[in-house]
């Protein structure tokens, strides 16, 4: 295997074909690691795939928490099935080899859902903020137009985002390795490849992530700190914690976004099957009536 990938090294400044390695120094174990990645691309695929279905079908969902909720499961579904086919082709095939234009596309996929999922997260933060803080006033102000141009700003600033990072890459020449060290095309490990001037794509990648994961997780951090002080001011604790109860699937989603991020090569590669096949779950389980239409559903009664 390490001869093939190898000849990939004087391939020139034709950036062509790459070469995915797989999760480095693990290449033996591919084919066992492959079962919990299947495993989980298929809970995550059904488990999304069920919550749209109930939260369409269920006349009763039809509010902003479950909008917001039907968004993350879709952006979701595009996650996973980016990256995770290609990653077990890897592993089941040893079919290594992408097309530059396959691997800008899959990068473009790729970084759009994080960022997109990102921003519905801000979205339920202040979903949560307006529910707690302002119950009085809630379908007032979270009115079906305004959740549509909530996610249309979010898709916006995604494409926005995203079209430049992309276009600055696609420019590069690229003389050195092709070999990836990933499972998948990851905007940095290909730059890495890259022999050009690579200083503006730097600088403006880190404009990308300041303005994405920075400015979502201080936007969420502020509403937090609101709904805090709001639960604070509650007289009765079984109020307190009606409330608190009721952040606790975002916070858990917050968590499970965020935290793979920062993590290294095989956890990197989890992440992108690892939130979407735990976000339904976890707002199945605590969600009272997305769990009780799961149940009639996987009971065969009608809604």
């Amino acid at each position: 295997m390490q001869e093939n990938l190898s000849g990939s090294n004087s391939t020139g400044s034709d950036p062509s074909m790459f070469f995915l390695s797989g999760i480095p120094g693990l290449e033996a174990m591919h084919i066992w690691i492959s079962i919990p990645f299947c495993s989980m691309l298929i809970v995550a695929f059904l488990g999304n795939c069920t919550l749209l279905y109930v939260i369409k079908a269920e006349p009763s969902l039809h509010k902003p928490m479950f909008y917001f909720l039907a968004m993350l499961a879709f952006i979701d579904l595009v996650s996973c099935t980016t990256t995770t086919p290609k990653t077990l082709s890897i592993f089941w095939f040893n079919s290594r080899e992408i097309s530059f234009n396959a691997c800008l596309v899959q990068m473009f996929f790729l970084h759009s859902s994080f960022d997109m999922e990102s921003g519905v997260l801000v979205a339920m933060a202040f979903d949560r903020y307006v529910a707690i803080c302002n119950p009085l006033r809630y379908t007032s102000i979270l009115t079906n137009s305004v959740i549509a141009k909530i996610g249309l700003a979010a898709l916006a600033r995604t494409v926005l985002i995203s079209v430049p990072v992309f276009f600055l890459l696609s420019r590069l020449p690229f003389c050195q390795s092709h070999i990836i060290s990933h499972c998948y095309c990851e905007h940095l490990a290909v730059l890495k490849l890259a022999c050009g001037n690579t200083w503006f794509n730097n600088i403006f990648g880190i404009f990308a992530t300041l303005f994405t994961v920075g400015l979502d997780l201080m936007l969420i951090t502020l509403s937090y700190l609101k709904i805090l002080k709001t639960v604070l001011c509650l007289v009765s604790k079984e109020e307190q914690l009606k409330a608190i109860g009721t952040c606790v699937s975002h916070i858990c989603a917050i968590f499970m976004v965020y935290i793979p991020v920062v993590l290294t090569s095989i956890l990197h590669s989890v992440y992108f099957v690892f939130p979407p096949m735990m976000n339904p779950i976890v707002y199945g389980v605590k969600t009272k009536q997305i769990r009780d239409r799961v149940h009639l559903l996987f009971r065969g009664k009608n809604f």
